[in-house]
């Protein structure tokens, strides 16, 4: 079936927009504002519209879901709803509000619970800073069921790990594993919510990212023969 044309002028902008975006953009390439701008002349708040098809099962990434892009690049990702059809404009928003967001920033220390950086701290050998924002993350229960729950992460670790799913049954299955001393240990870290490594633990990461030669230096001076 023929898709109508996008500059009908029988359909609303954000139906336009949506049949722009499947017959000029297409799926997994990007555009910009001005693009939007230049295909919708006089109207205002477009750009909105646009947005306003996530709403409706579209999926659109700015930079800040798709560290790729630029400031002012979006990438449309996958159709939703078909929005110009009777009937089919649905929606189906599961937006996060200021309200959930502040309680999810403030129960997470308002650092990535992924890398523990906290806003506007610089990511290590980079000038970029980092920007926390909610994450969606599907935790598997005990019995096999999920659900979705709402974490704080930033921009790196959110593009990163998008599509990774948390094991609440594996986490609770491995505590009833450790013994009494390690048990311990756990319950103070989660406690503190903060884990401080030990001068030993350290070592060992850091000489994990030794090139080849320098860690058969390191071998070397513990007795050891080279790798």
């Amino acid at each position: 079936m023929a898709l109508p044309s996008w500059t009908d002028g029988q359909f609303g902008t954000m139906k336009r927009a949506a049949l722009w975006l499947v017959s000029v953009v297409g799926e997994g390439n990007v555009f910009t504002k001005e693009d939007v701008k230049t295909a919708f002349p006089g109207i205002s708040q477009a750009d909105r519209r646009v947005r306003d098809l996530r709403d409706y099962g579209w999926q659109i990434d700015t930079h800040r879901e798709d560290a790729s892009l630029g400031q002012h690049e979006q990438r449309f990702v996958a159709q939703g709803q078909p929005v110009w059809e009777p009937g089919k404009a649905t929606k189906t928003s599961t937006a996060i509000t200021d309200t959930q967001r502040r309680k999810v920033l403030a129960k997470d220390g308002n650092r990535c619970r992924s890398c523990g950086i906290a806003p506007g701290q610089v990511y290590a050998g980079s000038f970029e800073s980092a920007q926390i924002d909610i994450a969606r993350r599907q935790v598997k229960q005990p019995g096999g069921s999920s659900k979705l729950e709402l974490v704080a992460e930033c921009n790196r670790c959110r593009v990163g790990g998008r599509g990774l799913d948390a094991d609440l049954e594996a986490v609770l299955a491995g505590i009833a594993k450790l013994g009494g001393l390690e048990r311990k240990m756990l319950t103070e870290w989660v406690a503190a919510d903060e884990r401080e490594f030990g001068a030993v633990e350290r070592l060992w990461a850091d000489f994990r990212t030794l090139p080849a030669e320098a860690r058969d230096q390191v071998r070397e001076d513990l007795g050891l023969p080279p790798a």
